[in-house]
């Protein structure tokens, strides 16, 4: 019985534990699942929940003002916001996977996974990240139970198959361009990787941060609740 049980954990004929939360770490459902979310005490790989904001998310292809964005600009717009993030994270320890989906489902929509080398690394980065803010939306981090990011995409999105759209339940992951894996991970760079047809020209942005001021698009430095409360007043 325990074999057997053990067989079918987090799979479809596992009645009470979610597999969608065990493979992804993320349900559409929530907390109203009738299936158990068995959060981790512990993890090399955290969550850091909706915390890509695409320029273009009320409408595709059109920015919060009303005007039309192309597609290099939004492609370079994603390569600032992930080399920001990977160098923060990196500064707890070796960063062996960074995905940022591209799903539109609320459960999924701008989630970014990061797995360390280590679990205390980890660990490390989930108490730093607490109470902390980025482009003024607070971010929400956790331990994920997703350990094999090949169980969690969809292999018909890699594939340009996937009829389920944006709205599937694996992960559709944004892609980077050659050039910044390369600078971003070196000689680690992780295999089977799959980059972006158009590798761009990474316009630097790092001066817009020393003014503090809360921008729409242009990512920020990392806040506590103290300062980006300040900033505000």
């Amino acid at each position: 019985m325990a074999e057997h049980l053990a067989s079918i954990f987090g799979t479809e004929k596992d009645r009470v534990n979610c597999p969608f939360y065990f493979k992804i770490g993320a349900c559409r459902h929530g907390d109203r699942c009738s299936r158990l979310h068995n959060r981790p005490t512990i993890s090399p790989t955290l969550l850091l929940s909706n915390m890509y904001q695409r320029p273009d998310m009320i409408t595709p292809g059109v920015d919060a003002q009303g005007q039309p964005i192309s597609a290099e600009t939004l492609q370079s717009h994603f390569e600032d916001f992930f080399e920001d993030i990977f160098e923060e994270l990196s500064k707890f320890g070796e960063i062996e996977t960074l995905n940022v989906c591209d799903n539109l489902a609320d459960h999924m929509i701008g989630n970014v996974y990061v797995q360390f080398r280590e679990e205390d690394q980890a660990a490390a980065a989930l108490g730093a990240l607490q109470g902390r803010f980025y482009s003024g939306r607070p971010i929400i981090a956790d331990f994920s139970p997703v350990t094999d990011f090949r169980e969690a995409t969809c292999r018909q999105f890699e594939e340009e198959s996937c009829n389920r759209g944006g709205y599937c339940n694996f992960m559709h992951v944004k892609m980077i361009g050659r050039e910044l894996r390369r600078k971003l991970f070196g000689k680690s760079e992780p295999p089977n990787v799959v980059y972006a047809r158009s590798t761009l020209v990474i316009v630097s942005i790092r001066k817009d941060w020393a003014s503090g001021g809360v921008h729409r698009i242009v990512p920020l430095r990392y806040l506590s609740s103290d300062q980006y409360n300040e900033k505000q007043i």
